[in-house]
């Protein structure tokens, strides 16, 4: 219509030819006209053609800049490029739809959020995080994580940043280590093993902050207290948050029903980010856990099993026994035992040069003392009884009556025996079995050996603090490479401590579910830096220096430009494909 012409311009009148380049470059022109609300005015333009009537239609040339307002109907361009051929190549652009507001509920927001970043090569990786700092400050750090999570392709150097994005981003882009920043290649990664210490994670308010942000932590969690319940004549949330009245961890029977409570409540953490694991390990108590999430146990049994085996053990403590932690192979410890054969012995060995005895308080004082002389690390565990030891034969009818009623079943995971060494069912692991348990040596380093043998490389410690992380990195690197890690941390028991854990397998290969996070938090996509390209040249660079001569009709002197051949050119090296990081 007259009032809304038809406005023509042109890509030519400001870069002139472009050749093939020229619907392109039209494109991205009309693409900015929308952006910035502006019709560009055509550069040079004169007279117009006399071989167009310009009266016969709504087509006016657009010699000045005009306003482009937002109008009933969205903003439309047609770009045509017209080849020497006489291809004539035509798209229509249309602005896309305003964005509606996102109003967010607040109670939605999560508290943290991951930053994935990857790239193809360490420095494409350190180039992603130096273009990613300049967004920080600038953009909803929600939906900065979602993008990356949702909008960015996963490379083989990788790298998450969990909170003070600015000094973690600031860091991986100059290489050096910081808090909240976990980085690692992509590489062969075995199937994933859930590992359950026995006692020693435990600390006063572990799980209470995981608990306050997710609400799957949390929600098993109940499940556990209410289990509990039936048992117990305490509240298991009460004894975590450490609350006035509350029994302490000072007892036997109420923190090793705390620590089973939290580590079964971790395993569902774990596997609500996708983290499934193909087997699971038992350390002394915490093979009750391994056996509750393997499913051999139901929740109740498992419960009972936990405060029946604890309650008799605190019947029976009072100083006539204790334990130590001996920093020698189980070679040199059964020697250091010779002199007080009967009264001590190895109650556990969990690494080539980490062992436990156990037995009477005044023989196993005297076995970490003689360590102590010959320079062996050595120190007695705060317990007064004597687990995995001829000490507890006495307790044998008792615990095996108390749970009679335990139904065992066959699991959906293997599980691999810290008792006897070999893969079982669960359906074997009666009251005999767990009296067993209690009793016999814990064969936890022979179990990680084969496990590690039999192509299991990943191995997630399942508790509030990392206990046996590094007996277990110890064999998994004698046996070839691994990924091991933890859950939370002796008073770091956050959901930032937990995604740094679940960062430690993602960066090496193991997939994860980072949507986790983010749910609920109704979060947007907004433009992220593009790709930090590594490019490199493979065209000889030669140095060129004018050289005067003289012209032979005018006797003037004249320049004209030469190369000069550099000594260390060489013949050209690369391969097809390689000109660009992408």
């Amino acid at each position: 219509s007259e009032d809304r012409p038809l406005w023509l311009g042109s890509i030519k009148s400001n870069i002139g030819h472009a050749q093939a380049a020229a619907g392109v470059a039209g494109m991205i022109k009309m693409v900015q006209a929308m952006r910035h609300g502006l019709m560009p005015r055509s550069l040079h333009l004169g007279t117009p053609s006399s071989h167009v009537d310009w009266s016969a239609g709504a087509v006016e040339l657009l010699s000045e800049a005009r306003e482009w307002p937002v109008g009933e109907r969205p903003r439309r361009a047609g770009v045509s490029a017209f080849g020497m051929s006489g291809t004539n190549a035509h798209v229509i652009l249309e602005e896309a739809p305003a964005e509606e507001p996102v109003v967010r509920v607040e109670s939605g927001v999560p508290s943290v959020v991951p930053w994935v970043v990857s790239g193809r090569s360490g420095a494409a990786l350190r180039g992603q995080a130096a273009a990613l700092a300049g967004v920080v400050g600038r953009a909803d750090p929600v939906d900065v994580g979602w993008s990356l999570l949702s909008t960015r392709a996963r490379f083989e150097h990788r790298a998450v940043v969990v909170g003070g994005f600015a000094a973690g981003l600031g860091a991986l882009a100059s290489g050096g280590p910081a808090v909240g920043v976990v980085s690692g290649v992509v590489g062969p990664v075995g199937r994933t093993v859930f590992v359950f210490p026995g006692q020693g994670a435990q600390w006063a308010g572990m799980g209470v902050e995981l608990a306050a942000v997710s609400s799957v932590f949390a929600a098993r969690l109940a499940e556990c207290e209410t289990a509990l319940s039936r048992f117990v004549d305490w509240s298991l949330m009460a004894v975590l948050r450490g609350d006035v009245g509350a029994p302490s961890f000072d007892r036997v029977d109420v923190v090793q029903p705390a620590s089973f409570a939290v580590m079964v409540a971790l395993a569902a953490l774990w596997r609500s980010y996708g983290v499934e694991p193909a087997a699971v390990v038992g350390h002394s108590q915490g093979e009750i856990a391994a056996a509750c999430v393997a499913g051999a146990l139901s929740l109740e049994d498992a419960v009972r099993v936990v405060v029946a085996r604890s309650a008799s053990i605190a019947a029976l403590s009072g100083g006539r026994g204790t334990m130590a932690s001996l920093g020698v192979s189980v070679e040199r410890a059964e020697e250091l035992l010779v002199p007080w054969s009967g009264r001590v012995s190895v109650a556990a060995v969990n690494g080539p040069s980490q062992v436990v005895v156990s037995g009477e308080v005044a023989a196993v004082e005297a076995v970490v003392a003689e360590c102590e002389r010959s320079g062996a690390r050595a120190r007695r565990i705060a317990v007064d009884y004597a687990s995995h030891s001829a000490a507890m034969d006495v307790l044998r009818d008792e615990v095996t009556e108390a749970l009679g009623d335990v139904a065992p079943r066959a699991g959906s995971v293997p599980l691999l025996s810290t008792v006897s060494g070999e893969f079982v069912d669960g359906s074997g692991m009666d009251a005999a079995y767990w009296f067993t348990n209690l009793r016999s040596r814990v064969r936890f380093a022979e179990v990680v050996e084969r496990l590690a043998a039999e192509g299991f490389g990943t191995f997630v410690e399942v508790s509030s603090h990392p206990v046996l992380t590094t007996a277990v990195q110890e064999i998994v690197e004698a046996s070839g490479d691994g990924v091991v890690t933890g859950s939370l941390r002796r008073d770091d028991g956050g959901l930032d401590r937990f995604l740094a854990g679940v960062a430690e397998l993602w960066v090496r290969g193991v997939e994860v579910d980072w949507t986790v996070p983010f749910e609920g938090a109704q979060p947007r996509t907004v433009d992220l830096p593009t790709y930090a390209f590594q490019r490199h040249s493979y065209w000889p660079e030669f140095d060129c220096a004018p050289v005067a001569v003289a012209d032979e009709g005018t006797a003037a002197d004249s320049e004209f430009w030469a190369a000069v051949e550099r000594a260390d050119a060489g013949a050209l090296a690369g391969t097809l494909g390689t000109g660009t990081d992408v």
